[in-house]
């Protein structure tokens, strides 16, 4: 899939979760992807879920749980809020900067690197839901 088509792509597939392509049938994050949607290079994208550039440049790496676990999570919480922002850098952009509400200020990117993936994702759904933020 060509960079324009990926685009198109994303368009075309915003409601759905504009990520669902961004794994490989074995379930293992396609880097290469990722990267293209969000406009941003794999040296952008390890330090904001926490990991060394390594982590995501090195196949090996790229396959550890541990690494997989980040992205699949940086996922979630990405296609959770696209429809919220409009388009995946917006989504990106969310990530980085959004301070949340009931967790001192954090951003959803400080809860990430600090191994509270979950609790974005929670608090998230939840807002998704109707809850209060």
């Amino acid at each position: 899939m060509t960079s324009t088509e990926m685009l198109g792509y994303l368009e075309d597939n915003r409601e759905k979760g504009f990520l669902q392509q961004a794994f490989e049938k074995n379930g293992v994050v396609r880097i290469e992807f990722l990267t293209t949607a969000l406009h941003l290079t794999k040296k952008d994208i390890a330090p904001a879920v926490g990991l060394q550039r390594d982590a995501i440049s090195k196949k090996n790496r790229l396959v550890s749980p541990r690494t997989q676990l980040r992205l699949s999570q940086l996922i979630q919480i990405l296609n959770r809020v696209l429809p919220w922002m409009g388009s995946a850098p917006a989504a990106w952009a969310w990530y980085r900067s959004q301070e949340l509400p009931g967790f001192g200020g954090q951003t959803a990117e400080q809860l990430v690197k600090s191994g509270n993936a979950d609790a974005v994702i929670n608090y998230l759904e939840e807002v998704a839901g109707g809850g209060y933020a």
